[in-house]
């Protein structure tokens, strides 16, 4: 089990099955664990994995394929043997490779020169053409063989170098698609794993991404995958930290479901059911399934095609979807059930761009601490939340001041509301933040990403544990 070897778990299942039989099918059958994560974009997620990659071409240079007699042989060498046929190929990469003849094992050749230097991975081909070798500069840097995980590595390459590359396609599905990709560009998860050392849980001994086989990641809305918990391509959020944190902090599997979207702000999009109008500078505000947003004082409003709440009937009635469905959803567990042991919120941004909303943010973010214990059934679920990365105590503006202490005084620990000590926790992020703010998404740094998440994970395990 995928689970960073965690000897608090591996202790707990051998005690089970030391006591027999009946224990480990207690401790196989407990409900999973189930945390809801839901806030604006940045809970969705905007730390980057790598430099950001794009489809290969113009780094290509004379690729030429050559074609030999009968399919591929791994004993065969093809440097030495003489194809049946070549082609030149006027376009190599982009979205319409010039296609290849076929007729036997295919190779193709030529150079690679890209204009900035630094540490890439490439990855040749897609769908059934992924199955290739191909080296750079003599380096072997990718190797999917057929019915196996693909293995790669980066290499350097510098500016305005040229370099030899060869691709053997392993069978009959070849072709000049391709990915590069930047991976020590700083700040992306990539350079800070495998330049840096940071977060070495991700990455097994080979090099390459991994994932828990404890914790499964379910995203609705905007936070999209479905999936054991570990690396994809693109971006990231702070699910990856939490779920390692609370995977490693807990007994039983783990789900955790993210419901959120981004540009979206507690006093409007997200208002909780059961919040009632009310006035600010002259104005009255929407109360929940009201519309518009605002409107002056004493007028009569005129709907628009949205309405206050909105965000938050779309992002919990899916994750209620996921949840009805449990079964059919993952089937892994099926039969086990569940328990929603917590929830995580980072929000709060499009928040500090209206007064109104600001000065009324700690009343609707106290109500939707209750709504959504009271709603999920879940009246024991710890609260986590997140304050925003770039607000600081001892600065902050205005309307950014409100939004912090409305999620510093919903801490427990802060007295003003005593129902919520041992149960609800803010994570103050100021000093969590590598730059950047909320509105920028800390500049897609993942650091920023993976801390926040980490510092969530920590704050909701001792939560659980009483501490």
């Amino acid at each position: 089990m995928n689970n960073n070897n965690n000897p608090i778990k591996a202790s707990c299942l051998i005690a089970a099955m030391c006591l027999g039989t009946t224990a480990v099918s207690n401790a196989w059958n407990k409900p999973i664990k189930v945390f809801i994560l839901s806030g604006q974009s940045n809970m969705v997620g905007a730390g980057k994995v790598t430099g950001g990659g794009s489809r290969w071409g113009s780094e290509f240079l004379d690729p030429v394929v050559s074609v030999y007699e009968r399919a591929y042989d791994p004993q065969a060498d093809y440097d030495q043997m003489k194809p049946i046929k070549t082609l030149k190929l006027e376009s190599f990469g982009g979205s319409e490779p010039t296609p290849y003849p076929g007729g036997g094992a295919q190779v193709t050749r030529g150079f690679i020169q890209v204009k900035e230097t630094g540490r890439y991975q490439l990855r040749p081909g897609y769908g059934g053409s992924m199955d290739n070798i191909m080296e750079v500069d003599g380096k072997e840097v990718h190797r999917k063989e057929t019915g196996k995980e693909a293995v790669r590595s980066e290499v350097k390459l510098t500016a305005g170098k040229k370099v030899p590359f060869k691709i053997t396609y392993l069978t009959k599905d070849a072709n000049g698609l391709g990915w590069i990709d930047r991976m020590d560009v700083p700040g992306t998860l990539s350079a800070l794993v495998k330049y840096k050392g940071m977060y070495p849980y991700l990455m097994n001994d080979k090099g390459q991404w991994t994932a828990r086989d404890d914790v499964w990641y379910k995203g609705v809305v905007a936070a999209a995958g479905s999936r054991w918990l570990g690396v994809g391509s693109g971006n990231i959020g702070p699910e990856l930290g939490f779920g390692h944190v609370v995977g490693n902090g807990i007994d039983d599997p783990v789900l955790v479901l993210k419901a959120s979207q981004g540009n979206r702000s507690l006093g409007w999009d997200f208002l909780p059911p059961g919040s009632a109008s009310y006035a600010f500078d002259g104005k009255t505000y929407a109360g929940y399934k009201q519309s518009p947003e605002s409107w002056d004082k004493g007028t009569e409003p005129k709907p628009i095609e949205w309405y206050a709440g909105k965000q938050y009937d779309d992002c919990f009635g899916a994750a209620h979807e996921v949840l009805d469905n449990f079964d059919e959803q993952f089937p892994q567990w099926k039969g086990r059930g569940y328990e929603i042991v917590g929830f995580a919120w980072w929000q709060g941004d499009k928040d500090r761009y209206n007064a109104g909303h600001a000065s009324r943010y700690e009343k609707n973010l106290v109500h939707l601490i209750k709504t959504l214990r009271e709603e999920f059934k879940a009246p024991k679920a710890k609260f986590v939340v997140a304050t925003l990365g770039q607000t600081a105590k001892d600065s902050a503006e205005e309307n950014e001041k409100l939004i912090l202490d409305a999620q510093l005084a919903v801490d427990g620990e802060a007295g003003k509301y005593p129902e919520f000590k041992g149960n609800v926790t803010t994570v103050y992020t100021h000093p969590l933040s590598q730059g950047g703010a909320s509105n920028s998404h800390y500049n897609g740094n993942a650091q920023t990403y993976m801390d926040v998440g980490t510092a969530m994970g920590e704050a909701m395990v001792k939560l659980l544990k009483g501490k």
